[in-house]
């Protein structure tokens, strides 16, 4: 299946879409040094949501998708260095709004979980 959203999507940010089938989507990441927030290596956590943002975007898979709500739960922390994957699923199609759950792993142990509320428009949001 070809991805047909987000071609421009910075993957050293927002990870690389490693799978996709019809509703759902995987994205790995490795978090940099650009991504740590002090001098711990604490990840900033906008980055977890950007990842799990993409991974649903690619989930609904549609070139005039966007995001209109989200209810996040950020579990555990992340540091630099640590590779992250998103897995994506479509729970629910409702013309055009899609409801996409998203959990964010650290090998077998969740970090990061999100309802995703996801809109098809008829054209770009820019117009």
């Amino acid at each position: 299946m070809k991805c047909t959203t987000h071609l421009k999507i910075d993957t050293a940010l927002c990870g690389t879409l490693t799978h996709l089938e019809a509703g759902r989507s995987h994205v790995t990441l490795t978090t940099t040094d650009r991504m740590g927030s002090d001098d711990r290596g604490l990840v900033h956590g906008g980055f977890l949501f950007g990842m799990a943002d993409y991974a649903a975007m690619c989930a609904v898979n549609d070139p005039y998708v966007v995001l209109g709500a989200a209810d996040t739960r950020f579990i555990k922390p992340v540091t630099v260095g640590e590779t992250l994957t998103a897995e994506a699923v479509v729970e629910e199609r409702n013309g055009k709004k899609n409801v996409v759950e998203v959990s964010v792993r650290r090998e077998a142990e969740i970090v990061f979980t999100g309802r995703f509320t996801c809109f098809v428009l008829e054209s770009h949001v820019l117009g």
